[in-house]
């Protein structure tokens, strides 16, 4: 089952995947789509406030993050890692609980990042926000080390996310029932 949508003016059958008993989620998966990514990329712009450094969480939110920061004429945007990696001093840490996938993972940056983070305005950016979760725990980490949160974008607003007003989005994207019918 699919759900067709239109996506930044760009029409995308989004694969329906269940999430439990009675539940599923329109998977939007980016990678691959650099039509789409450039599009997305090109209308969160118009809808957001300055900022000095775009934050995304690895890995779906990459190519957006990527996209925003050239087409905004920035050099650099800050990915937020799911593990320390060698090259990284004096990890910063937190856990996230996101509604794709089946255990609790860590977002860490290190101290590189942190500093180009501090004292500067921040806009996060992700594929889709639906819990939260995610979006949380880059609010966490960017506070830790005193950066400024100035927006929260996304391309995809999922079920009750649509309803937040702390963040700015594209789309409004329904759960689903197992028969494929949004959810209201």
């Amino acid at each position: 089952m699919y759900y067709e949508m239109t996506i930044a003016g760009l029409k995308r059958n989004l694969p329906l995947c269940p999430i439990n008993e009675t539940t599923q989620i329109g998977a939007f998966i980016m990678f691959g789509d650099s039509e789409l990514t450039e599009r997305a990329a090109a209308e969160l712009l118009k809808k957001v406030p300055a900022f000095d450094v775009i934050v995304t969480a690895e890995a779906k939110g990459i190519p957006l993050a990527h996209e925003m920061a050239r087409q905004a004429g920035y050099a650099d945007y800050i990915v937020m890692r799911k593990a320390p990696k060698l090259y990284m001093r004096n990890v910063i840490s937190t856990e996230v609980d996101s509604i794709t996938t089946d255990h609790i993972q860590t977002l860490c940056i290190g101290q590189d990042d942190a500093d180009r983070i501090r004292d500067s305005r921040v806009l996060i950016v992700d594929d889709v926000i639906s819990t939260g979760e995610s979006l949380h725990s880059m609010e966490t980490l960017i506070h830790q080390v005193n950066g400024q949160i100035v927006g929260k974008a996304t391309v995809l607003a999922e079920g009750d996310a649509a309803d937040r007003t702390d963040i700015l989005f594209l789309e409004k994207l329904p759960l689903f029932d197992n028969d494929g019918n949004p959810l209201l």
